[in-house]
């Protein structure tokens, strides 16, 4: 059987994590950057920048792969940003594909879609935001993607964290914490997390079984902020810390619910904060004290 392709469109770190992956499941792997110097081993290069004003594809007719990976991000701030960033660059990418049809497409979206501010739960099709320009141009994204003659998954992610040099792990550590009330919920979700998933749907749907159209991608725990921040600090050995930093994104809350995610079959390697953060805190801490040797 031939071995399957995957385009990865922006390949960052989310999509080299799901790449490697693939590559090492046999799969050929062609990721699309700016700089494809920063490219895995073993990847296949596309220099390009999706979110140019100016930005021709058509060479992906001629690429054909067999399925395609998009991890879009915002090309600067404010609306202008959100809209190269994912509605244009999905046009234009949709433009280039020009009659190839690949057998199906994941769009990496944000759980920032949907409409909830008040702490409530929100599920795969829960209701989506009207009054938020940046996620108005992520959603636009999704809606060009789902009318378009692809089979498509969006995978909305909450919160990624895992790097040990991430801002909350350094914020934390200085003893400055969020406010513990009002109660505000958080939502997150591994690195690794993300790329173990992104691969599986991909597999999985190489196998002939798909994914659904819209997907959470977050763990099993969506907790008050405060209470990650004072397990943070106290695993971390604090004894006393500052109240009042503020939270990510301080104009709404909500409680994200997972389900497609389990009926998927992939089983998260961090079902909760404690588990991922576990992870990245020794990185942390071997980190802090390498950085304080003579």
């Amino acid at each position: 059987m031939k071995n399957k392709s995957v385009l990865i469109v922006g390949c960052g770190d989310l999509g080299a994590r799901a790449g490697a992956i693939l590559l090492e499941a046999g799969w050929s792997v062609t990721g699309l950057r700016r700089d494809i110097g920063k490219l895995p081993a073993g990847f296949a290069g596309l220099a390009a920048d999706y979110a140019a004003a100016d930005a021709d594809f058509s060479v992906l007719q001629t690429l054909a792969p067999d399925f395609i990976l998009l991890t879009l991000k915002p090309a600067g701030s404010g609306e202008a940003g959100y809209k190269a960033g994912f509605s244009d660059a999905l046009r234009a990418v949709l433009h280039g594909l020009g009659e190839h049809r690949p057998s199906g497409i994941i769009m990496v979206s944000s759980t920032r879609v949907y409409g909830e501010v008040d702490g409530g739960w929100v599920e795969d099709d829960s209701p989506l935001v009207t009054n938020d320009p940046a996620a108005l141009a992520i959603i636009e994204a999704e809606r060009q993607l789902l009318a378009s003659p692809h089979p498509s998954c969006t995978v909305r992610s909450a919160g990624i964290y895992g790097d040990p040099n991430g801002f909350l792990l350094r914020r934390v550590a200085r003893g400055e914490l969020c406010a513990e009330s009002p109660v505000r919920y958080s939502n997150r979700i591994h690195r690794d997390d993300v790329g173990g998933l992104l691969a599986w749907l991909l597999q999985r749907w190489a196998q002939g079984v798909a994914p659904p159209p819209r997907m959470i991608a977050v763990d099993n725990d969506p907790a008050p902020q405060f209470a990650v921040e004072t397990w943070l600090a106290r695993t971390l050995g604090l004894t006393q810390w500052r109240t009042g930093a503020p939270t990510p994104r301080s104009s709404g809350h909500k409680r994200c619910r997972n389900i497609a995610l389990h009926e998927s079959g992939y089983v998260l390697q961090f079902p909760d904060y404690r588990a991922g953060y576990g992870a990245a805190l020794g990185a942390y801490i071997a980190g802090a004290a390498d950085a304080e040797k003579p």
